[in-house]
């Protein structure tokens, strides 16, 4: 028994004729008389009795018309699922992201996409940008805000979403708190707080310090961007954190530009063959980021 069968015996046991029954099917009425007569021999019964005045169900029919329309409309269910999952519109996604996105970019792409797609499911996993572009890589995670550039090559499209700027952190006790900008190379020789070495915020900061001239004197290191704050407030060194962090530093601390800026991005990390569930996820990225062209080749 396949579906099309079932849909002739169901059109046939609403209508009750067979001529009629072939009009609403759009085909003459042979094929739908063989069709009935082949689901018949297939179930062993009767399904209607036939007479001068036109058919009626026998009782193994009436008991087969709910369980038959139950199924052609499971296998309507079946097709309309296919379809939202053809257009990203069912599923389950599978996000990366680094701390620092949690200030105010993960949020507002949440938020919007749940609100475009509120039947995909989505699952969150937090780590480093080397992390999440491997996890994307080995088809663990479908996507994940980076910080960029990534460190290594990779055959992933990464897009830019979010403009920022690399801010000193100091204990508003500090010597040089009071001051409205200070040039990098004046916290040389100060104890430092920095990211933790998988991140790209680590490299950045080293590759700054350097470019000013001098190699920063670690005291700490933290996972997030929240720890290095917190560690800041304790007085156990400096550090250079994102500007659009400043929410989350402690009144105790302040957040002083350079003089000299230094640039850093967010990123989302996707695999170029995406599906459309993936690439719905990019483009509210997109939407809800500060958008600019991205390179897609390997970095």
């Amino acid at each position: 028994m396949d579906l099309r069968q079932l849909r002739y015996f169901t059109t046939l046991a609403e209508t009750l004729n067979f001529h009629r029954a072939a009009e609403w099917l759009n085909i003459s009425q042979p094929p739908l008389t063989v069709a009935i007569r082949k689901l018949e021999a297939e179930l062993g019964v009767a399904l209607f009795e036939r007479g001068t005045r036109g058919v009626r169900l026998t009782a193994a029919g009436e008991a087969a018309l709910v369980p038959a329309r139950e199924a052609l409309a499971q296998a309507q269910l079946v097709r309309e699922a296919v379809a939202q999952g053809g257009r990203g519109q069912l599923g389950r996604l599978r996000i990366g992201f680094v701390g620092s996105a949690v200030s105010e970019r993960l949020p507002r792409i949440i938020s919007a996409y749940r609100q475009q797609f509120p039947r995909v499911e989505l699952e969150l996993e937090e780590g480093a940008s080397a992390e999440i572009v491997e996890a994307i890589e080995a088809r663990k995670l479908d996507a994940g805000l980076v910080r960029l550039p990534i460190m290594r090559r990779v055959a992933l499209e990464l897009d830019v979403i979010e403009d920022d700027e690399l801010v000193a952190a100091m204990p508003e006790s500090h010597a040089l708190a009071r001051r409205k900008a200070i040039a990098l190379e004046e916290l040389e020789g100060q104890p430092f707080i920095l990211h933790g070495p998988v991140s790209v915020l680590h490299v950045t900061t080293i590759l700054a310090c350097q470019k000013a001239g001098f190699t920063p004197r670690v005291a700490q290191e933290g996972t997030q961007v929240q720890t290095i704050l917190s560690l800041v407030q304790s007085g156990l060194g400096v550090g250079l954190v994102p500007a659009r962090m400043a929410r989350f530093a402690p009144e105790s601390v302040r957040l002083m530009p350079l003089t000299e800026p230094i640039a850093i991005e967010m990123g989302i990390a996707y695999r170029p063959d995406a599906e459309p569930l993936v690439r719905n996820f990019v483009a509210v990225a997109h939407q809800q980021g500060d958008i600019q062209s991205l390179s897609k080749t390997p970095k």
